[in-house]
């Protein structure tokens, strides 16, 4: 192959051509900058040398000083001079020497290097390098999720993406000064692969914590590593000393396991592991364990063990067609009590489970599904309502016009095995329920006016009965009960009324709405309340006469000139009170915890919504439903408000208000307010405020109840009272750099004691965080504990300490 040469000399005035001896080719002043592109002969490809004081060539030798380069594929070499073979590709670099480039973006940096360009292979001295990090416009980007650093006496290069550290450092921190590093006698990096350690100690401000025979620290794009996770320990007052480790096992690119085990040296074993599948975009599963092996506690040793087992799994299939599961096994809802650490699950005495597999189209919607649902009503062994739906079948349309005609019908259908067990009641393992329901109206509309009259009719049939003389708690009975129901209904929305106001307020317009309605509702046919059997909403219907009134106020404003607010802070987005967590579309998806205190605001806000509702009787008795001195809940009563108000005869239901402020995304309130005129007190009131500014956050709420007694046994009738508080403070979040800390508490004012309280501190530098938590639970005699937890956490590597994320306050 003939070797063409191309040569570009520029000056700052001239363009010249220098005549030298053959020795020499060519030689530039300091001022000058040479540029040379010469097709290697092995392969074809194109290097090109730069150098900004001398270029000197002795046959395929170039002897290249002041500012050199070579660059060659998606590479670039860098030294202060430089010594290059165009015929074998060897470069002997001096001062100042750095390789930079890759599809790994690879940064080196040492002071001499014996380097091939050809094979990328060489052997670096006194060197310090980064994998994954990219310089652009002097600042730093980073463009993997593990990037990383490296030093080393001697680095050789064995390959396009394989380095030999000796006597070195790994860390994820910014260099010359790293917060942590593994300090090893031998690295071995495969740049978008794994970092392999030997003989090494982690050391934290170059002080030395622990001894690793052999340690991997993940550096590809993708990291998932079959090995042994960092251990974790801690301290708790019930437990004791906490110890565990746990083995990460990556069986294929879509679907891993993690098992372990942790040691609390006053109670025993606990063991856990989770295992996750996601076999295509549209599907996912998601398994996990957790169960204690007690030893008993305090003088009795009363054991509190047990298992509990979540299973989530989600796949979508063509046509509309959706499976989904999700099952929770609970042996007890003492070990619930005892050994969960996240408060609200903690005292959750319900476990539910469902699977189904629906589909729908055009308007219609199919569904089989299995249910199991557990109510577990005190820490007494047995004491557990369980309700089985297994197998049913369910089906149901959206409204559907009739023909040409303006009537419109729709209907919903089940088709189920059901069962119910209690203390001291249990119905057949499988009780046969047909439920069928077609719906008819006539939607009208006049001059404003909404009009909506509706007429259905429907048929149950269970293949059991309820037998209950005098109020007992009765037996189930193998007679067949057919309950026949027809109901009518009209329902009436005069037109709103509306007034936008001329003047500014804030910078906004403002416009307020009033929508007054009215439904009447009749109910009649069933005359055996008493005889059907209790699974579900479908077995509450009773007989009714009633009439609803309700007045809905709202708010609404309307900037006038665009939202101009900067966007710079960050505050804890999960840290609220009052409302649950979005639900995550995938169980182990990391929760977005941090949000700009000001996005993007609609043009158009309900800044205000308050909503007053009542209902009147006309039959207090329900059709002889209802039994005075207990508990009744009644289709009527449970689809108005949540709170069981049906005691006695009456004609009137509570007034329940519901007020919702939030007057920007980062400002929210909410009372909701049911007050009974009969009996003149608050039923319930249920209050919150969360409030974002800067990086700060505040939220607190007041959850105020007066039950009455337990329905099934009267004589327990005594009213339950129950008023308790929450408080948060947040300040900072997840990833700031520096100082945050949230605290959060619940206070029982009937019992005026403390029930639960967290305080978590967290400091984070640039690759590493220190977060400390003091948490206490004081659940009755089941639990009063006191955890110290902490987490150190390294940027891409990993955490020690038993603080878990889904358990920290932010």
């Amino acid at each position: 192959m003939i070797s063409r040469i191309r040569l570009l000399i520029t000056t700052a005035f001239v363009c010249h051509l220098l005549l030298t001896p053959a020795l020499v080719t060519s030689q530039l002043l300091s001022s000058t900058v040479l540029e040379k592109t010469n097709p290697i002969s092995q392969s074809g490809e194109d290097v090109t040398i730069r150098a900004t004081e001398r270029q000197e060539k002795d046959g395929p030798v170039y002897k290249l000083r002041g500012h050199t380069e070579i660059h060659y594929r998606n590479y670039v070499l860098y030294a202060d001079s430089m010594d290059y073979n165009s015929d074998t590709g060897e470069v002997a670099a001096d001062g100042h020497v750095v390789l930079d480039g890759g599809f790994n973006d690879e940064h080196v940096e040492a002071s001499h290097a014996a380097y091939n360009i050809n094979s990328e292979a060489g052997r670096f001295e006194n060197v310090r390098g980064t994998v994954g990090i990219r310089l652009h416009r002097k600042r730093t980007m980073l463009t993997t999720s593990n990037p990383f650093a490296f030093t080393g006496k001697v680095v050789q290069k064995t390959g396009p993406d394989h380095y030999v550290v000796f006597d070195g450092t790994i860390t994820t921190c910014e260099l010359p000064k790293p917060k942590w590093e593994f300090n090893a006698h031998k690295v071995s990096v495969e740049a978008g692969g794994n970092a392999t350690i030997y003989r090494s100690t982690f050391r934290l401000w170059r002080v030395p914590i622990f001894y690793f025979p052999f340690a991997t620290h993940p550096v590809e794009r993708e990291p998932r590593a079959t090995g042994f996770l960092i251990p974790n320990f801690g301290r708790s007052s019930t437990k004791g000393t906490i110890l565990g480790e746990s083995v990460y096992w990556a069986i294929n690119p879509s679907m891993d396991a993690t098992f372990g085990t942790e040691y609390f040296s006053t109670r025993g074993w606990a063991p856990h592991g989770e295992f996750r599948a996601r076999p295509s975009e549209a599907s996912y599963l998601d398994v996990t364990y957790f169960g204690v092996l007690d030893r008993g506690f305090g003088r009795s040793h009363t054991e509190q063990g047990g298992h509990e087992i979540h299973l989530n799994g989600d796949a979508s299939f063509k046509n509309g067609i959706r499976a989904v599961a999700n099952i929770d096994y609970l042996s007890s809802f003492v070990f619930r009590l005892a050994f969960n650490d996240i408060f609200t699950q903690a005292v959750n005495s319900e476990v539910k489970s469902q699977a189904f597999l629906s589909g729908s189209t055009d308007g219609y919607f199919y569904n089989a599904d299995v249910q199991r649902y557990q109510n577990f009503e005190s820490t007494n062994s047995g004491d557990v309502i369980t309700i089985l739906h297994a197998p049913g079948v369910e089906s149901s349309a959206t409204d559907h016009a009739i023909g040409h005609l303006p009537l419109l019908w729709s209907y919903d259908a089940a088709l189920e095995g059901v069962s119910r067990s209690e203390p001291l009641f249990r119905t057949a393992a499988l009780v046969g329920r047909l439920d069928v329901n077609p719906q008819f109206s006539l939607p009208l509309n006049w001059h404003g006016w909404s009009i909506r009259p509706e007429l259905s009719l429907r048929d149950t049939l269970y293949t059991q009965r309820l037998v209950a003389p005098n109020g007992a708690i009765g037996f189930a009975s193998s007679d067949l009960v057919n309950r026949k129901v027809l109901g009518t209904s009209l329902e009436v929305e005069p037109p709103p009324l509306e007034k936008i106001f001329a003047r500014e307020f804030l910078g906004r317009k403002w416009k307020h709405v009033i929508e007054p309605r009215v439904t009447y509702r009749y109910v009649a046919g069933i005359h055996d309340f008493a005889e059907v059997l209790r699974f579900d909403e479908r077995d509450i219907l009773s007989n009714t006469s009633e009439i609803e009134y309700r007045l809905i106020n709202r708010l609404y404003s309307k900037r006038t000139s665009p939202d101009s607010k900067p966007c710079s802070g960050r505050t804890m987005t999960g840290l609220v009170v009052g409302r649950p967590q979005p639900q995550k579309r995938i169980p182990w998806e990391r929760d977005d915890q941090t949000q700009t205190t000001c996005p993007a605001e609609p043009a158009v806000r309900e800044v205000l919504t308050w909503e007053l509702a009542q209902k009147y009787y006309f039959d207090p008795t329900f059709g002889g439903a209802l039994i005075p001195g207990q508990r009744n809940v009644f289709t009527t009563s449970a689809d108005f408000t949540g709170i069981a108000f049906l005691t006695d005869q009456r004609r009137f239901s509570p007034i329940i208000s519901r007020l919702k402020f939030q007057p920007a995304a980062r400002t929210e309130a909410e009372w909701d307010l049911d007050y009974d005129l009969k009996k003149g007190r608050i039923n319930t009131s249920t209050a919150f405020v969360n409030y974002r500014f800067g990086l700060f956050t505040i939220g607190g709420g007041d959850a105020y109840l007066q039950a009455p007694g337990d329905a099934i046994n009267p004589t327990t009738n005594a009213t339950q009272a129950f008023n308790q508080f929450r408080v948060l403070f947040g300040y900072g979040e997840l990833n700031k750099r520096g100082f945050s800390g949230a605290t959060n508490l619940g206070f029982d004012a009937n019992l005026a004691f403390l029930q639960y309280s967290a305080v978590q501190l967290a400091y984070n530098w640039d690759c590493c965080g220190l977060s400390l938590e003091y948490r206490r639970f004081a659940l009755g005699s089941v639990r009063n504990e006191n955890q110290f937890r902490f987490n150190f956490a390294l940027a891409n590597l990993g955490a020690f300490g038993n603080l878990r994320r889904q358990e920290k306050l932010f």
